[in-house]
């Protein structure tokens, strides 16, 4: 089986199964592919469900990979919640077309979480296992 460096090459549906059966390349799985599984999840769930399916799926591949140092729960639900923000703004049916039209998502997503963390309950051990609210400006 050929291993695909780019999440783009796969469907959604592909990309969902390899992430719940571990078999996605890990380099394949960027920040990007972050925000396109919520993007995913969102649509088919609602963003509550999505909220938990998301962790599940990232607990599972991180422990599969080896590499759980790398997950932060905050992170993850704050990125769910600001794909939601972005999405209930957006006219477009596809992820590609939303990430070009919400690009500050992908390419500055950092400033974006700084508006609403500082910068220490952000780095926390806390906020790294368990998800803290915005102590800066709620995002909701």
């Amino acid at each position: 089986m050929k291993s695909i460096l780019n999440h783009n090459e796969l469907s959604d549906t592909e990309f969902i199964e390899q992430l719940n059966n571990c078999s996605i390349n890990p380099k394949t799985f960027n920040h990007e592919a972050h925000l396109r599984l919520a993007w995913i999840l969102i649509n088919e769930l609602a963003v509550d469900k999505a909220i938990k399916a998301i962790q599940q799926l990232l607990l599972r591949f991180v422990t599969h990979v080896g590499a759980t140092d790398k997950y932060h729960t905050t992170v993850t639900i704050i990125a769910i919640k600001a794909v939601n923000h972005f999405m209930q703004k957006s006219k477009t049916e596809k992820f590609e077309d939303f990430i070009i039209e919400n690009n500050i998502l992908k390419t500055n997503f950092k400033a974006l979480i700084n508006c609403h963390y500082s910068i220490d309950v952000f780095t926390s051990v806390r906020a790294k296992s368990s998800f803290l609210k915005p102590d800066l400006l709620p995002f909701e």
